[in-house]
């Protein structure tokens, strides 16, 4: 790994050794003739760098690194060889192609860094003083050792002190290149490392941004787009890659004018909204609630940047805030519906009851007995509100159990038919896709909740025929039971589908108001979600969601009765 990253990062090593070769090739081919004692090691010189060249060229995936520093060394044995031959063959200590060394000295440092440098320079300056002393021995081995070393190291000759001055040199090169060689490897890593670093913290910084839930939005001094996050693109309903470098006030004008507002406005007179509440419209042209938070970004020297702005889609919160305070509202009235219920239920029962008496003990007129059935048919009315008034105020608290909701489906229907409000024209099916079905929850609630459900359908035919499906759908998912209670009536207008489940609305002549607000209460006391759908003419569907039956669930849902019950 070590050597790949070597080779990786000598940049100048090939083109400097190369020009090393044509040097060297232009030498001993035209200032030479090309010499015939320097053919073989010329040509396997010549071998060495192409091959060297051809492999650290070609080699981008460094498999054959081996082979090619091997190359390389073998190219610069025979490079001394070579240096050393010319020297010799062009003047010995007088010639003037000493400074090849000095070259190789160089182009070393860059793959053997300091020590590897000095090594060379060693073998360098060997090789000169060999040169030297053998070019002084006249050529003749017999002669190689003394009369050469008096010439070398005689006072009155200048030959020692120009070898040397040469050694001196090349040690000195060596140093040099070596230690700016190492500088080089050191910044080299230090800028890879930093380069990393950087990277990573852009790619992590990136990331996060890209995957925050709030939309990002950010803007230069002059309202540009330069960020635009995932979720700013699926809350507003553009695309990074179409609005980046665009002008806020350009893109946003459309459909959210009063976005580019406030950021240009930020801009201009440098406010920040900590926490401001607008209206956008989406692709679909529908408006939708948006939280949004800016911040104006400064330059060291406080000059503004630009602006950044953090958004949320509040359509889920908007939601549940109006759930919240419809629980709040309907618990309020079923305390103050218990405290009439009963403060008024036992005096007219009274009055009720003391007129059945009058009727039947008293010769009255046709007018005044006409008035009396009305006191006992009004007073009976009452006293249905009442028991409803009771219904929705009294919801026990859950036991939850193991629920058959087939069967129970079953039991509803057939009392149903029993109703008054059940009228022979009316078909009831029962779809499933099993043949039993269990759920978690409590039977008499759940009984109670279905039967307010079908009755108020069947109220809305007004003996007119109709039909009424249930059906169940296990999601194996999210191990739920899906029940959908479908009918074909008339429907609720999109006005009044909000307000269904507020106590006392009704659009029935004969309603309290509260069959829809019992229903609420009781899937709130058994914390299921009920979804409501409805087209005008075409009929309407409830969706109920309970827990699919599981041993555990049983006993995680026992352990927050009492949460339920105060819900």
């Amino acid at each position: 790994m070590e050597k790949n990253k070597k080779l990786n990062s000598i940049g100048w090593f090939l083109p400097l050794r190369l020009a090393q070769y044509i040097i060297l090739l232009a030498v001993v081919v035209f200032w030479m003739n090309f010499p015939h004692f320097m053919q073989l090691p010329f040509v396997l010189y010549s071998i060495c760098t192409l091959g060297f060249a051809i492999l650290y060229a070609s080699d981008k995936r460094r498999l054959f690194k081996n082979t090619t520093i091997i190359l390389i060394g073998l190219q610069f044995i025979f490079e001394l060889l070579i240096e050393s031959s010319i020297i010799y063959s062009t003047g010995n200590i007088n010639s003037p192609f000493s400074v090849l060394f000095i070259l190789t000295i160089v182009s070393a440092a860059l793959i053997y860094r300091l020590i590897g440098t000095l090594l060379i320079a060693s073998s360098v300056s060997v090789a000169y003083a060999f040169i030297i002393w053998f070019g002084l021995s006249g050529g003749k081995n017999s002669v190689l050792s003394m009369q050469a070393l008096k010439t070398i190291f005689s006072s009155e000759e200048s030959v020692f002190y120009s070898i040397f001055l040469h050694i001196l040199i090349f040690y000195l090169v060596a140093f040099i290149s070596g230690y700016l060689a190492e500088r080089l490897k050191k910044r080299d890593k230090q800028l890879e490392d930093t380069s990393s670093a950087l990277k990573r913290a852009r790619l992590e910084t990136d990331d996060i941004l890209k995957h925050l839930n709030s939309g990002l939005l950010t803007v230069d001094h002059k309202g540009n787009i330069i960020y635009f996050n995932r979720a700013a693109e699926k809350i507003l309903g553009y695309r990074e890659e179409d609005v980046k470098g665009m002008n806020c006030q350009e893109v946003f004008a459309e459909r959210m004018p009063e976005l580019s507002h406030n950021l240009i406005e930020g801009l201009i007179n440098k406010v920040e909204y900590p926490r401001k509440e607008l209206m956008i419209k989406n692709i679909k042209d529908k408006e939708i609630p948006l939280g949004l938070s800016t911040s104006i970004l400064t330059e060291e020297n406080s000059e503004m940047r630009g602006m950044i702005a953090i958004f949320t889609d509040l359509t889920e919160a908007k939601l549940l805030e109006t759930k919240v305070r419809l629980a709040d509202r309907l618990a309020a009235v079923g305390e103050l519906s218990a405290s009439i219920a009963h403060e008024i239920r036992n005096p007219l029962a009274a009055i009720s009851g003391s007129v059945e008496v009058l009727k039947n003990e008293l010769e009255v007129s046709d007018e005044n007995e006409r008035l009396m059935d009305l006191i006992v048919k009004e007073s009976d009315r009452l006293t249905k509100i009442l028991t409803d008034f009771l219904s929705y105020a009294k919801i026990n608290r859950p036991l939850f159990n193991k629920v058959e909701l087939c069967h129970l489906i079953s039991d509803v229907i057939e009392i149903l038919y029993h109703h008054s409000s059940f009228n022979e024209k009316i078909r009831i099916d029962i779809e499933s896709d099993e043949s039993i079905v269990y759920i978690i929850g409590d039977e008499n609630l759940i009984k109670q909740l279905l039967l307010n459900l079908v009755v108020n359908a069947c109220e809305a035919f007004e003996e007119q025929p109709g039909n009424i499906t249930f059906r169940t759908v296990l999601n194996n998912i999210s191990n739920k039971v899906e029940l959908f209670v479908q009918d074909d009536g008339p429907g609720i207008t999109p006005e009044n589908i909000k307000k269904i489940y507020q106590p006392f609305f009704s659009t029935k002549k004969e309603g309290t108001g509260l069959g829809l607000s019992i229903v609420h209460r009781i899937c709130s006391a058994l914390n299921v979600d009920i979804r409501v759908t409805s087209q005008v003419s075409e009929g309407t569907t409830f969706l109920i969601e309970f827990q699919a039956y599981q041993q555990d669930k049983i006993l995680n849902h026992s352990a927050n009765d009492v949460q339920l019950s105060l819900r």
